[in-house]
């Protein structure tokens, strides 16, 4: 049974679990749960801090939403090449929502793309927005799942998904700075207001529609509960040590030998031990890349293979295969992200050879990673920040992984993804997993310069924000200057004749 919740009046920050019980909440309405906390079924005392929602922070209605077409020109030095996507320009649908509230404060969230397209991710949000401005901060998170429902169901809208493609990217790009609003008014970093909230709160933000079979409410209640125990230590560790990362930016297809062995080089002065290299364009170029990789970082360092969907099935394996002396830890999207079933093919092929498969990146919903983990077709789950439905949707695929027992090894770079998800899978190291077994984020050193409070990376491991909000705010003047067609970049790129549009 899907459970609606009703609109919360009271507070979402929790620190410690109630006296009655999550459980016994899931599945009765607040004024029972207000009956419950009040004692009268235990001879209690009333005790409402962890369901108690501060109105007043959370006031304002939204009143406007833009959206601006943002783009990076890194097709010009082939970063982020790979053998799919040879000439990327790292983009942005950029989203910042405004409210009537005294307190000034502004939602930004965003969605990843690679230059051509973005114009249409653009309208998409532009659509959605009549489900956004004029609403109240507070009925939308107060009631998170409902309004996560609306925004993914519009009766016209959802012909052009359902849930996938342009318009989850745009749903994820609005959510996003939603939720970007929404910890600035806590005043606490977006991973910080996760750990802080009870197990029922977040489910309340969760939409559990289609993946009951593998995730039922109850179970993912319980996984919530128990990741409440050593919390505090957890988040103590992490706050010290960070969380582990890996690099894609030494090895991307289009750098030169010379490029590679310099970025090497110095990635490992850094401290960095663990490795991504691209593949698929050509298996004898990617023999001697692999060689020359593994001779700089050693036998005992990680190195890690991503083809991106470069090659059918048979092909993946045959290939990987070939590539297995080199040791790599996984190999990331061998086929068609949507493939399923020859995810799984792939993942009993090569589990003799003590390679696993990675992937998620491009992977449109939750139900598509429920059918991933119900076929054994992974054994590395990658979330997206901005895939995904935003917050909401991850932590479906969180509790999934968790159920399941895969660890989740983020995909991020591009555009912002580094600045988002290191608070989605902090928010899981702590109160959801409670392991860093086999487990470490992505990590791209790109355009970090052009976000207000980018990410901090310190011995190889994201260190945790401390800034309120979702960490995608992006410079003014970075947006201005990069906007598509008529920032001043683009402008000179254009009269230059060093791109066409």
């Amino acid at each position: 049974m899907n459970v609606l919740y009703p609109v919360v009046t009271r507070s979402l920050s929790a620190t410690r679990a109630d006296s009655v019980g999550d459980k016994d909440l899931l599945h009765t309405s607040w004024a029972e749960a207000d009956r419950l906390k009040a004692g009268d079924r235990a001879g209690g005392s009333t005790d409402f801090k962890h369901l108690t929602l501060n109105l007043t922070m959370i006031a304002g209605k939204i009143t406007g939403l833009i959206v601006t077409d943002v783009r990076f020109p890194t097709s010009l030095g082939h970063h982020g090449s790979d053998a799919m996507h040879t000439d990327p320009d790292y983009s942005a649908a950029y989203v910042v929502i405004e409210t009537d509230a005294d307190d000034g404060l502004k939602g930004y969230g965003l969605t990843f793309t690679l230059g051509k397209g973005t114009e249409i991710v653009v309208c998409a949000v532009k659509a959605l927005s009549r489900h956004v401005v004029g609403r109240a901060l507070e009925d939308i998170v107060t009631d998170f799942r409902r309004f996560y429902r609306q925004l993914t169901s519009d009766g016209q809208l959802r012909w052009i998904g359902p849930e996938k493609g342009v318009i989850q990217l745009a749903t994820s790009a609005v959510l996003n700075a939603v939720w970007d609003l929404w910890a600035k008014k806590e005043k606490k970093p977006l991973w910080k207001l996760l750990t802080d909230m009870s197990p029922i709160q977040l489910l309340s933000c969760i939409d559990f529609r289609y993946i009951t079979d593998a995730l039922s409410e109850d179970e993912a209640l319980e996984i919530l509960q128990n990741g409440k125990r050593g919390q505090e230590e957890r988040e103590e560790y992490i706050e010290k040590n960070g969380y582990p990362a890996y690099t894609t930016s030494c090895a991307w297809l289009g750098y030169s030998d010379e490029q590679l062995q310099k970025l090497c080089t110095n990635a490992l002065k850094d401290g960095w031990t663990r490795f991504k290299v691209k593949v698929g364009a050509d298996l004898e170029d990617d023999k001697r890349r692999c060689k020359l990789i593994r001779s700089m970082i050693g036998p005992d360092n990680q190195m890690m293979l991503d083809a991106n969907q470069r090659w059918d099935v048979n092909e993946a394996v045959q290939c990987v295969s070939e590539l297995a002396s080199f040791k790599p830890l996984w190999i990331e999207e061998p086929t068609s992200p949507d493939d399923i079933l020859g995810h799984a093919t792939i993942s009993k092929a090569l589990s003799p050879l003590g390679i696993g498969v990675a992937t998620g990146e491009q992977c449109h919903n939750r139900v598509m990673f429920k059918q991933f983990l119900q076929a054994n077709a992974l054994q590395y789950l990658q979330i997206d920040s901005c895939r995904l439905g935003s917050v909401n949707e991850n932590l479906a695929v969180l509790l999934m992984a968790k159920k399941f027992n895969i660890p989740v090894c983020p995909h991020a770079g591009g555009v912002g993804l580094c600045e988002l998800v290191q608070h989605l899978i902090i928010f899981d190291y702590i109160s959801v997993s409670g392991s860093l077994e086999n487990r470490m984020c992505e990590y791209v050193d790109h355009l970090h310069e052009h976000f207000k409070y980018p990410v901090s990376i310190h011995h190889a491991a994201y260190m945790p924000p401390k800034d309120p909000g979702y960490s995608t705010e992006m410079k003014e003047e970075s947006v201005l200057q990069y906007q598509f067609p008529d920032g001043e970049v683009w402008h000179q790129l254009i009269i230059d004749k060093k791109v066409e549009v």
